[in-house]
């Protein structure tokens, strides 16, 4: 059985040319880019060739590019090391954020009201957007962080970054955005978007797991979560993983010359699985349809069926994709996201994502326009919510 992947926004298959350019830094060339002979400059000579391309790709200074261990760990040092050293005071510091953000946010600024933090999460649209009107009147005095993402990971929706950025310019307010699921796939502008932090993770990008960046703008004051050397302005210190790095600087490379054909070529594709689909399947509809969405994803909502029943009927017809909602304890949680835009937990409970990738096919399309459709039918048959 040849298997389809329409799960990229998990994660991404390694491009040939990043695992190309990686391997030689896990023998040939192994030495720590901290030691002053020769296999440890060249280690480092690769690493500050990495933190030029992640710079290009979103428009930075290679010294605001700080390499960590992924998305998460970017998003918890951009909001903690704003925020921690504030929480001391009275009233304590707060955090403007959407009911929408990945986890890696939304946990971290939970904990963060734990411990004497104030958060406001803003509202979206029945498409998904943050309600941008609604932010001035959320900004307070003590006001230090606002937070939102640039592409949401279960609707693709893009948000309004830069009259965001705009906003918490007017009023010194720092500005981080998660742009995990946006870098390499719309273009990211950190000057434009008027943002002082940003996060990416290579695996979202054609690039290897455990390995990410954040961008810390020039000035911009954040206190560091680890303690170790004096490693990348003392922001991140510890032993850099060169192959991972490397293979983040490589991807980033590759996302900056194909953005454009990429784009436009998976674009046509999600279109032509969400038209096929919507045409073939009643009950159904994608969900953020009217925002602004990165090419790659689409969500959809199949009336009365359980969306993870689908997702294993489709694996075993060989098509990987998934669901949104999260499995804690045994009992399957709607998605926040689908709750957050207005759908009922049924609905939110019926709905699947499929994120298309740079390896997606026309024929793979096709062949998920036949599969889909019967999936859905014959989960339909036995469901008892479904007349």
């Amino acid at each position: 059985m040849k298997r389809i992947y329409l799960d990229n926004n998990a994660t991404t298959a390694v491009d040939a040319a990043v695992l190309d350019a990686m391997l030689p830094f896990f023998c040939g060339e192994f030495g720590n880019a901290s030691s002053i002979h020769t296999f440890g400059q060249q280690a480092r000579a690769a690493v500050e060739t990495a933190r030029e391309q992640v710079a290009a790709l979103v428009n930075a200074r290679p010294r605001e590019i700080i390499f960590t261990s992924g998305g998460t760990e970017s998003d918890n040092q951009a909001i903690l090391g704003i925020v921690e050293p504030l929480l001391a005071a009275t009233p304590g510091p707060h955090i403007i954020t959407s009911a929408i953000e990945h986890e890696a946010v939304l946990n971290t600024c939970q904990a963060l009201e734990k411990e004497g933090a104030q958060v406001t999460y803003l509202p979206v649209s029945r498409d998904g957007l943050v309600a941008v009107d609604a932010l001035p009147s959320t900004i307070r005095p003590e006001t230090a962080l606002i937070t939102v993402m640039h592409a949401n990971n279960e609707l693709g929706t893009i948000q309004a970054l830069a009259e965001i950025g705009q906003i918490a310019a007017q009023h010194d307010i720092d500005f981080h955005s998660d742009a995990v699921q946006a870098a390499g796939k719309i273009l990211v502008d950190v000057q434009a978007l008027h943002l002082d932090l940003l996060s990416i993770s290579a695996h979202k990008l054609y690039g290897p797991k455990g390995v990410g960046a954040i961008y810390v703008k020039s000035g911009t004051r954040v206190r560091q979560r680890l303690y170790g050397g004096h490693h990348q302005r003392g922001l991140r210190p510890g032993t850099e993983n060169v192959a991972g790095i490397v293979g983040l600087g490589k991807a980033a490379e590759l996302a900056r010359v194909l953005i454009d054909t990429d784009a436009a070529r998976i674009a046509s594709l999600r279109d032509k699985l969400e038209r096929g689909l919507l045409a073939r399947v009643p009950d159904c509809h994608v969900n953020g349809a009217g925002a602004p969405r990165t090419p790659n994803t689409s969500n959809f909502t199949f009336a009365g069926i359980e969306g993870e029943a689908l997702v294993i009927a489709l694996d075993l017809k060989g098509l990987a994709c998934s669901t949104g909602a999260a499995c804690s304890s045994g009992a399957v949680e709607p998605s926040h996201v689908l709750t957050a835009v207005g759908l009922p937990t049924s609905e939110a409970r019926a709905s699947i994502r499929f994120s298309l990738g740079r390896h997606t096919t026309e024929s793979e399309i096709d062949t998920a326009l036949e599969i889909v459709p019967a999936a859905v039918a014959q989960l339909r048959k036995l469901s008892p919510a479904y007349h």
